[in-house]
């Protein structure tokens, strides 16, 4: 457990300084480099708002209509674990998704800024991105896949070397330097390589999508110490997670609760607690604190299960009833609770914070929409893409072949 990741030389042209963070301090950063995203990085999102336009396949109903997914966001991460927490409604991870640019950007209003910069167009080539399904080639071993990663996402600056070098420790960060002859076959395996994947190019942001989905506790709390680690080497690590336990939660930074499309709580994980409680909920000191924050959110809902048994049809009835009046409920409380929020100390601390960094900001603003600069040429990316489709037939030549 007590392995680390070598801090590369200061002749690497990518190397993140490793620095010791001030979280009031807002770094400089280069961002009209359409290659480079280097240093520590502070993504701030001012008024998000995010429409969805759904197609009706009836007969009756032709016309598309507009669903407002996500209302009026704003929030800072810094350098840190910041996680995003919510019920299973699809908010924390569009949240995410509008955050790493991986959204359509017509439905995208409100401003995202890097260190006080507009978002450059390239920003999904400088950040990272672990999917929620994993995407990795099972028929290539556990090195092949992050080689391939590597090959198309680090400089041609760089030689064999070194990046041989950064393979093998991101290799010993994740444990993976034993299997790394292995090919992924199991869920545990297929989340640390997809991971690694994406800690090989060191950019300064990377983003999660339910990273411990599938996996055990044990698994899961060492991906989440795994991501602690690089936070604390000055990497600003934004993920979705759904309900993780007191082992896990209790690494967080920051913490984001989302809930209907609108923020129920943005602030320091520890302090959200007390931030509860003080708002008159009644907290069990053996319950764990997540869990406690999607019960306020549900409206109860463990309460409403805890029902004594009766016969299918009336319990059937029974289930009916309660799920109008949770839906009710729960409107009810996610209303009181975001209006809560937005006359918080917390809420106008974070606009405090944000104000000064708009600025003038918003006739600059970087559209998704513009050309995207990679860090490696069309050819270089053929070449790879050849090469690793050709160690894939051979693994599996009648597989393709039928195919």
């Amino acid at each position: 457990e007590g392995r680390r990741l070598k801090m590369s030389s200061n002749n690497d042209p990518v190397a993140i300084p490793m620095i010791e963070r001030n979280p009031n301090d807002l770094p400089e950063m280069d961002t009209s480099d359409p290659k480079t995203l280097n240093g520590e990085a502070v993504l701030s999102f001012y008024n998000i708002s995010y429409q969805e336009t759904v197609h009706c396949d009836s007969l009756f109903c032709k016309k598309p209509h507009v669903i407002e997914r996500l209302s009026n966001i704003s929030g800072i991460m810094k350098p840190g674990l910041n996680a995003i927490m919510g019920p299973q409604d699809g908010n924390r991870s569009l949240l995410l998704d509008v955050l790493a640019a991986r959204t359509d950007p017509r439905g995208l209003s409100g401003d995202i800024l890097i260190n006080g910069k507009p978002r450059p167009a390239n920003f999904t080539c400088t950040s990272g991105y672990v999917q929620r399904n994993d995407v990795v080639m099972h028929t290539l071993t556990v090195r092949d896949n992050i080689e391939f990663s590597a090959a198309l996402r680090l400089p041609m600056t760089m030689t064999r070397d070194e990046k041989g070098r950064r393979i093998n420790e991101v290799l010993e960060l994740l444990h993976l330097d034993k299997e790394s002859n292995v090919k992924p076959r199991s869920k545990e395996l297929e989340k640390r390589t997809s991971i690694a994947m994406e800690l090989v190019t060191e950019h300064p942001i990377l983003f999660l999508d339910d990273p411990t989905t599938g996996l055990d506790l044990n698994t899961s709390t060492d991906v989440i110490s795994v991501l602690r680690r690089m936070s604390k080497r000055g990497r600003t690590i934004i993920f979705s997670i759904k309900q993780p336990p007191y082992s896990i939660f209790r690494f967080f930074d920051s913490l984001t609760l989302v809930a209907s499309g609108k923020v129920m709580f943005h602030g320091p994980a520890q302090e959200a607690l007390e931030y509860f409680k003080s708002a008159g909920y009644d907290y069990d000191s053996h319950n764990n604190p997540a869990d406690f924050f999607l019960d306020i959110l549900n409206g109860g809902f463990s309460a409403l299960l805890d029902t004594e048994e009766d016969s299918h049809e009336a319990k059937h009835k029974e289930l009916s009833d309660e799920h109008k009046e949770l839906s009710e409920r729960q409107h009810q409380v996610r209303v009181k609770i975001a209006n809560m929020y937005a006359q918080s100390s917390l809420y106008r601390k974070i606009r405090t914070e944000l104000d000064p960094l708009l600025g003038e900001q918003k006739s600059e603003r970087s559209s998704a929409l513009e050309e995207i600069t990679c860090v490696t040429p069309f050819w270089h990316q053929f070449w790879w893409i050849f090469c690793r489709s050709f160690k894939n037939f051979n693994s599996s030549p009648w597989t393709t072949v039928i195919r």
